[in-house]
């Protein structure tokens, strides 16, 4: 049974039979994955014309956040080079280290034959400065059936990363001011990859089903509707939306959560939804940089991770589209109770609660002229209706 035709009770069951990874073809994924991390942490640049020492290379992507569907085997791989000491570094170099990376990789596979490994390279797009290299792997251990990569090289900007662990402001701030001055803003989302991969990935089993749950029907739009979408993270990151102020709850009904983010889809041109996990108000330059993030045009939705990263900002008709084929399936069985009545969504009224303190986020529905006031946690939000009627909204 294909989602559309699945009944709203019937949800769990579909993600549990349909899009949970296949436990077997996960394992040698992994295996893969440690396999290519090992390669490139030790053996990669052994050879290369000057040193480069590589921090750390995380797994990122839907198998770092612990959100891989069944039948997709990516890996992106984020290789921190101790080479790179800025932002700016990044793109002058990162040509030259996929360019080494490729080089290597192409060696290894001669040199192992008996391995019987292939690596099959895709097209870098940009030749002269790529962001990614990006490859098939095949191997004996998953016959027909190949992992992709994207291998991304960044500058380390957070160094040892640890449980709980909160950036320096002046990261941001070093981030910010070389964003604004070089015009790249959300170039620069892999160096912030452990605290997006850590952001999805501590959520409760049953949230990170519901991702799933979207993914696939985001993949579904996207098979559909042929052309670009908006991003599959902004996605993500409306559903963990909808769970933290709809929810909460580690046990919750799917058919309600999945309802609930297909509303917020709808409701793209009043969105403007951002976290205080990582960066907050409390530095002069990352408040005025916020400041003007959010007086953007809806939507805006910010990295949690990474302040210059608006995940909404793509071009206005792919939201349109999404938001009518979002429209188009709450009409389906998979939004109808057994008794043939529509499933309610969850009550997202944000702006009557009292955050958690450090772990909030914040969600403002309508386009509204924000201004900051002076001290700790106050935020106030005027739409025009407000402006007329002499009341705002002050959120603490």
């Amino acid at each position: 049974m294909d989602l559309i035709s699945t009944p709203a009770r019937g949800l769990d069951k579909f993600i549990e039979s349909n899009l949970l990874p296949d436990t077997a073809f996960r394992t040698e994924v992994k295996r893969a994955i440690s396999m290519i991390c090992e390669f490139l942490k030790r053996r990669c640049f052994e050879g290369a014309y000057h040193r480069v020492r590589v921090s750390k290379a995380v797994k990122g992507g839907s198998s770092g956040k612990g959100t891989t569907l069944r039948g997709r085997s990516d890996a992106d791989l984020v290789v921190f080079l101790t080479n790179l000491s800025s932002f700016q570094d990044q793109i002058t170099h990162r040509g030259e280290f996929i360019s080494e990376i490729r080089k290597q990789l192409e060696k290894y596979q001669t040199l192992n034959s008996n391995e019987k490994l292939r690596v099959a390279f895709k097209s870098a797009g940009n030749w002269a400065n790529p962001r990614v290299l990006s490859f098939e792997l095949s191997s004996p251990c998953f016959p027909g059936r190949t992992v992709e990569f994207d291998v991304l090289p960044a500058f380390d900007a957070l160094g040892q990363v640890i449980r709980s662990y909160r950036p320096d402001p002046e990261i941001y701030v070093r981030l910010i001011n070389e964003c604004t001055s070089q015009e790249t803003e959300g170039e620069f989302s892999t160096c912030f990859t452990e605290l997006q991969k850590d952001f999805v990935k501590r959520r409760p089993t049953k949230v990170k089903s519901l991702i799933r749950l979207v993914k696939h029907w985001y993949q579904l739009c996207k098979k559909k509707l042929g052309g670009p979408l908006p991003p599959q993270y902004a996605l993500e990151l409306l559903t963990i939306y909808a769970w933290e102020n709809g929810s909460g709850e580690t046990l919750f009904n799917t058919a309600q959560g999945f309802k609930t983010v297909l509303l917020l889809v709808m409701e793209y041109q009043q969105l403007c939804i951002y976290w205080t996990e990582y960066y907050n108000f409390e530095n002069a330059t990352i408040r005025s940089y916020l400041n003007k993030q959010l007086r953007k045009p809806r939507p805006v939705i910010l990295d949690p991770a990474d302040p210059t990263g608006n995940l909404g900002g793509s071009d206005p008709e792919r939201w349109r589209q999404l938001a009518q084929e979002a429209k188009a399936w709450l009409g389906y069985t998979c939004f109808k109770n057994w008794d043939g009545s529509s499933v309610s969504s969850w009550n997202l009224a944000t702006l009557d609660r009292k955050p958690e303190a450090e772990k909030v986020n914040y969600a403002v529905f309508w386009q509204a002229d924000i201004t900051w006031n002076p001290g700790p946690g106050f935020y106030q939000c005027t739409s025009p209706q407000q402006a007329q009627e002499g009341w705002s909204c002050v959120i603490l």
